[in-house]
């Protein structure tokens, strides 16, 4: 199904009847990821899941987004069905706008789940530096060897070359937008959120590591941590007969 909202087509399902609960996928996924989440939740709940604009079926933003515009999205779509308070569930990314939504608009929300939630500036490691280093020499190196080029293109065969996979796999607007997103830091805002909220981690996620959900359990106040071991970045995917249990519960599904 398609909603138009600030002149974007934002695509979504809905399954289920009762009280709203949404579910937003990570950067670079869609509603088919999610759908896992929303078989749990179906039966007991009225679930969203939604293609975040510029995934799956939606529309691409017409201009440079941050996270906080995400969430403006949200607040827009739920406004537009009616759904006064709702319940929000966000992976990766979708918690990282599931955070900002959360601490804006207290009055929305009735519970939070945060599944290897971005939001966090990770730690700067010596892999990371090094990584930093390479990036410069190399756009020392090409502008040398390539001086008829562009600035802007020099540093396109850079990055397709030195990027990180969520870089390479996306381009134009989408791509500026990944960019400035992974440079937010929303630690300030953890504190902001009221709602009582569920963090489940993969205690081998390299992506958001687990140190990062240890931080926001310390400072999101009425927040449990739940680590599903043995599992990564996709952990509600990896042990979904546990995170299944973990999730009826907090919803108080029998």
């Amino acid at each position: 199904m398609i909603v138009n909202i600030d002149d974007m087509n934002i695509n979504y399902i809905v399954e289920g009847e009762g009280y709203p609960i949404i579910v937003l996928h990570g950067w670079g996924a869609n509603i088919d990821t999610v759908i896992p989440i929303v078989n749990i939740l179906k039966n007991s709940y009225k679930v969203f899941a939604i293609d975040l604009p510029g995934f799956g079926k939606s529309s691409e933003p017409k201009e440079v987004f941050g996270s906080f515009e995400y969430a403006e999205v949200i607040k827009k779509f739920i406004d537009h069905f009616g759904l006064g308070k709702v319940s929000l569930i966000g992976h990766s990314f979708g918690g990282k706008i599931s955070i900002i939504f959360s601490s804006k608009y207290k009055d929305y929300v009735d519970k939070l789940v945060l599944i290897d939630s971005a939001g966090l500036i990770p730690k700067r490691t010596l892999a990371y530096h090094v990584k930093v280093k390479g990036y410069k020499l190399a756009k020392k190196m090409y502008r040398l060897f390539f001086f008829w080029k562009k600035d802007s293109e020099v540093a396109e065969i850079i990055n397709k070359r030195f990027g990180s996979d969520d870089y390479k796999n996306s381009s134009g607007i989408m791509r500026k937008i990944l960019v400035k997103v992974v440079n937010e830091d929303l630690s300030n805002l953890l504190s902001e959120i009221e709602c009582p909220t569920l963090l489940i981690w993969g205690d081998l996620d390299d992506a958001t590591p687990l140190y990062q959900a240890k931080i926001m359990e310390e400072k999101i106040n009425n927040s449990g941590l739940v680590v599903l071991e043995g599992t990564g970045h996709y952990s509600y995917v990896e042990d979904y007969n546990k995170f299944s249990l973990v999730l009826k519960s907090f919803f108080s599904i029998k």
